[in-house]
């Protein structure tokens, strides 16, 4: 089987992007099939090709994955109405891809919905079998937020959403509240598989040594978000958080925001301003990189902006990052991720917008070291038993198989 597979965001491990369509193409190849991907240029992303465009595009095998990249300077730190050129683009090219590029399946991945467009033209103009991964519901989740409040807009991108799930014979949910958004679109459950971001045991296995920002101390409690500094993150609880920290005068605590975005700018501002000298900010890091700085923490931060649609219709690949390394988790927003740590007792689950809870969990976490300890290695039993990327990516494989076979 040959899969054409269409992520705009792809990276391999050398980005600092999220990596689930690099591992899930490495599991169709372990597998027997083929895959060719379609992608385009991403400022955290590294698609592993190296030549020079030729009209907008490069193509070349990275690790077994034929890989064609599009031209495209995509970065967080974009305006809505440049992210939205850059998306048009990427799928104004994929349809020319879509309709001529070999396929047994087609499939594709969100953010944005536009990805789904080449799918929708392979369907109905090729008979293409064709399977949509959603990651996050669009428009509902924008529209939550307050990034797009155009009724239009919002009119022509929940009809792209219709249009998208009503052509795919297969999808794919990544947490509990996105297949049930999928399903209230009048889409039969039994098209639909949660198959939740996943926790890459081998990587995290490896023997790497540990290391931490400079200026953090070995006795130091050390607390560290990895991912977009944007409006979705609302990372300024956490510099809420360390400003009780610092007004209790808990100078053993730090706390590493690691990554960019368009808040990055404002966060550090703002945190020189109040002089938070216990938040230290760190570039992005090569998820290859990533394992030794996860080694060398205490906590990894789950962090969102109190959003009522967050709450079970997100699949942080930070979460399982975390898990995977044994960290424990403060997470700060209700959902199924919280109700995990509660049954889990893998981290803490925190009220949203309360900075003298978050701090309390930290000020805990420092306190008892061996049952913080004893959390991370309940984190590492969940990713194991619950969560190993090898066992979710056997089981999206199959039904993205199945597919075909329909």
């Amino acid at each position: 089987m040959h899969v054409l597979y269409f992520h705009q965001h792809f990276s391999t491990p050398q980005g600092s992007a999220g990596t689930r369509s690099y591992e899930m193409a490495q599991a169709l190849l372990r597998d027997g099939h083929s895959v060719t991907m379609v992608c385009g240029s991403y400022a955290q992303g590294k698609t592993g090709l190296t030549g020079d465009f030729v009209r907008g595009r490069r193509r070349g095998v990275v690790d077994g994955i034929e890989v064609i990249e599009f031209a495209l300077d995509y970065a967080n730190h974009m305006g809505f109405a440049q992210r939205v050129g850059v998306f048009a683009k990427f799928a104004l090219g994929s349809i020319g891809v879509a309709l001529r590029e070999p396929a047994d399946v087609v499939f594709a991945t969100t953010t944005p919905l536009t990805a789904g467009i080449p799918g929708i033209f392979a369907r109905w103009l090729r008979r293409k079998p064709f399977v949509f991964e959603v990651r996050d519901l669009w428009p509902e989740l924008p529209k939550a937020m307050g990034v797009i409040t155009n009724p239009v807009v919002l009119g022509l991108l929940s009809a792209l959403e219709w249009m998208s799930y009503r052509s795919a014979d297969r999808l794919v949910g990544l947490s509990p509240g996105i297949v049930d958004g999928i399903a209230k679109r009048g889409v039969a459950r039994d098209r639909i598989a949660m198959v939740p971001n996943g926790c890459d045991m081998d990587l995290f296995a490896q023997s790497t040594e540990s290391w931490r920002p400079e200026g953090v101390a070995d006795d130091q409690l050390l607390a560290i978000f990895t991912g977009t500094h944007g409006s979705a993150n609302g990372l300024n609880a956490v510099l809420d958080a360390a400003a009780v920290l610092r007004a209790r005068g808990r100078d053993d605590i730090r706390i590493a925001l690691v990554g960019q975005g368009r808040e990055k700018a404002q966060l550090q501002a703002r945190a020189r301003d109040e002089g938070l000298d216990n938040v230290l900010f760190l570039d992005p890091v090569p998820k290859t990189q990533l394992t030794g700085l996860m080694a060398g923490a205490d906590v990894g931060l789950q962090v969102l902006r109190n959003v009522p649609a967050f709450y079970f219709g997100t699949s942080p690949n930070k979460f399982f990052d975390y898990i995977a390394a044994g960290l424990p988790v403060l997470n700060n927003y209700p959902g199924w991720l919280a109700e995990l740590i509660d049954e889990t007792d893998c981290g803490f689950a925190v009220p949203p917008d309360q900075p003298q809870a978050f701090a309390d969990a930290l000020i805990a976490a420092a306190d008892d070291r061996a049952a913080l300890r004893d959390k991370g290695a309940r984190a590492q039993a969940l990713a194991t038993s619950r969560f190993a990327r090898s066992r979710l990516a056997s089981d999206w494989v199959n039904w993205v198989a199945g597919a075909a076979r329909r």
